[in-house]
């Protein structure tokens, strides 16, 4: 008898705590084979608690969903969760008082202790008070190769940007592209900031990234990057597609053979049912400079002013950081994750050469991290330009890059 009541009183308190199940709208740009699986993993966790993921998937990439999300936020009609990556994207919208502070979830689930890179979190906190979920750690710093591109081109794969550059001519007499690049505008923009960090060195990017340095913008380790950025269009010539996957599917299938891409590219390789080290080869820093910067995704929760979904989506926050959800979102999304207790038995060849730079010690920040969004889409446009118009030359685009930094905030 007595049991029974220590039952029933049981059932009673977990009655009148329970959050009912609700629907959240969790809007993001993540439409790609591989990031299709990915985000999955994290509706099927949520989904898992009772509650109900209503997917809302924008086409088009970070450039073209942004600008819906922010205009659905500031126009009263907010989602419940959405992306943003690692950065300042979203602090205009956290200093207007319309994202939820999740500071409670984050000190009583530790996050901060538990992560591999503590400081992420940092781009998460405005005066004390943390406001987005970090899901994983991405990073741009890689150049991924076809085996069989070289292979065909009867030249050994690259270990290096150098030996990539002096492939190039192989690859061509074979038919192929040495290097693949998509048209949506982040995409040069990207691989020009992978590029600098590689050939001029972590100093003196944080030179112009982190202190605004516009002589250093304008100076001789930049001129190398902007001529080397130069020899990289030359080697793109005829990638005419589109998205970023697109991109890596002519790595994947042996049109082209590299893709300067974050790790997110892992995704499409895994979809297509290749092997990395086997069929496709990554080089972190371009084989130049074995670095990982600490960008990434985050989820960020707009104010509801309805205290059930406000609990659902405090609980979408901690399961996203769970290290179940971490382990199965980030295998397949091919990013690392952002806690240093999950279990990554199962990481293939590239996932664990970043995880070796990342115990090692060796991170830098994003781009994301330092600059502003109206300064980091001068930048964007610039390179977009100079990718397009060849009667651009380096030394002209590297002077407009300095008048920019100069500028920067």
């Amino acid at each position: 008898m007595k049991n029974t009541m220590v039952a029933a009183v049981a059932a009673m308190l977990l009655s009148s705590t329970a959050v009912s199940a609700v629907e959240l709208e969790v809007t993001h740009w993540w439409t790609s084979g591989g990031e299709a699986a990915a985000v999955a993993e994290l509706a099927k966790a949520f989904d898992a608690t009772g509650n109900t993921w209503v997917d809302g998937a924008i086409a088009g990439g970070g450039g073209t969903a942004r600008p819906v999300m922010i205009s659905r936020i500031l126009g009263g009609d907010p989602m419940a969760a959405t992306q943003f990556n690692h950065g300042r994207q979203a602090e205009e919208l956290v200093e207007a008082g319309l994202m939820l502070d999740l500071t409670d979830v984050a000190e009583a689930e530790g996050w901060r202790e538990a992560m591999a890179a503590p400081g992420m979190l940092d781009s998460c906190t405005i005066d004390g008070r943390v406001y987005c979920v970090p899901v994983n750690i991405h990073s741009w710093q890689w150049l991924w190769l076809s085996n069989k591109a070289y292979e065909d081109a009867g030249v050994p794969v690259p270990t290096n940007w150098d030996e990539f550059v002096a492939a190039a001519p192989a690859l061509e007499e074979a038919g192929k592209i040495p290097l693949a690049m998509g048209q949506q505008p982040w995409q040069s923009s990207g691989a020009f900031g992978v590029m600098a960090v590689a050939i001029a060195g972590l100093d003196t990017w944080l030179a112009v990234n982190r202190d605004k340095d516009a002589e250093v913008a304008g100076g001789p380790e930049y001129a190398k990057v902007f001529e080397a950025f130069g020899k990289a269009r030359e080697m793109s010539a005829g990638s005419n597609v589109q998205d970023w996957n697109q991109a890596t599917n002519m790595v994947i299938t042996a049109q082209a053979g590299g893709q300067i891409m974050g790790d997110w590219a892992q995704g499409e390789f895994q979809i297509a049912g290749q092997v990395a080290g086997e069929d496709y080869t990554c080089l972190p820093g371009l084989g130049v400079n074995e670095i990982i910067s600490t960008d990434g995704d985050a989820f960020y929760f707009p104010k509801l002013d309805d205290p059930e979904k406000e609990a659902a989506q405090k609980q979408l926050a901690s399961v996203m950081f769970s290290k179940e959800t971490q382990l199965a979102f980030n295998l397949k999304k091919g990013s690392l994750p952002i806690r240093k207790d999950v279990d990554l038995a199962a990481a293939n060849d590239c996932m664990k050469k970043g995880l070796a730079i990342l115990g090692d010690g060796n991170v830098m920040p994003s781009g994301n991290q330092l600059l502003s969004p109206d300064t980091s889409t001068q930048i964007e446009g610039l390179m977009v330009e100079f990718w397009n118009d060849t009667s651009i030359t380096p030394a002209d685009a590297q002077a407009a890059y300095a008048d920019i930094i100069a500028s920067a905030d």
